[in-house]
């Protein structure tokens, strides 16, 4: 699906990430855009016509998780400019995460998020990854990609690591989704794979172009979208029938290094 970026899209914020790992590997994600809608179409080129601002994190920076007013809160490692969010500096054993501190109350929405993933490690020995979380609860420090195990709400994980040493059937960077009740465990040893509602392998490490994901729940649908490869071009990652979501108390990006 062809897409036309809009000037919001070509923002210019960083981030840095990482997950638990028995070994200190380096990566560096930056985040770019947080882009929050409301759905009324398919999926859209991140134009401001329907924008929560409320839910956004749009450049410039300046006051996010500092002043009395910001919506956005962080903690660990992330640092905020007011061109950029940096999750997790290319340095060992570092956590980062902001996130969003104003309830979202829609049934439907959409989420577009420019970022990239940086690391002078090995091409396959890059940090754990990063996830983006619309949970019940705000961020609670944990074991699964710096977020508390059983969870309540939808978790989006961009793996970039392989502990499932079996599990050859994909390649890693991985992208996959879980929805949890808070009855169900994130099993590290098998890349959650025995809760995921879908997924699919792209290479999003040290790309010198912009990536971008969309995630949109709409009528029980959540679809997963992505643009790595500088074509301007949606492809399909995953789209699932049947999810239930509640409203939630916040939007978290994290990153474990």
């Amino acid at each position: 699906m062809a897409r036309e970026r809009s000037p919001a899209l070509w923002l210019h914020p960083q981030t840095s990430a990482t997950r638990k790992m028995p070994v200190c590997h380096r990566t560096l994600l930056l985040l770019w855009l947080l882009h929050f809608s409301s759905v009324y179409s398919d999926i859209t080129d991140g134009n401001a016509e329907h924008l929560k601002r409320e839910h956004s994190l749009i450049k410039p920076y300046q006051g996010v998780g500092t002043s009395s007013s910001s919506q956005w809160d962080f903690r660990g490692s992330t640092l905020v400019t007011s061109q950029y969010v940096r999750l997790t500096p290319d340095e060992r054993s570092k956590q980062g995460s902001i996130w969003n501190t104003v309830p979202c109350y829609l049934m439907d929405w959409e989420m577009h998020v420019q970022f990239k993933i940086h690391g002078s490690g090995k091409k396959n020995l890059h940090g754990d990854g990063f996830a983006i979380w619309y949970t019940k609860d705000r961020l609670h420090p944990g074991p699964v990609f710096g977020n508390q195990d059983h969870f309540v709400g939808l978790a989006i994980f961009v793996d970039t690591f392989r502990n499932d040493l079996q599990g050859m059937d994909r390649s890693f960077p991985y992208i996959s989704a879980m929805v949890n009740n808070g009855s169900l465990p994130y099993d590290h040893g098998q890349d959650g794979r025995s809760t995921e509602l879908g997924g699919c392998s792209v290479e999003v490490r040290n790309q010198d172009h912009d990536t971008y994901l969309a995630i949109r729940y709409s009528k029980g649908r959540l679809t997963i979208m992505i643009d790595v490869d500088d074509r301007n071009d949606w492809k399909e990652c995953i789209d699932i029938g049947g999810v239930r979501l509640s409203k939630v108390s916040g939007l978290i990006i994290t990153v474990l290094k």
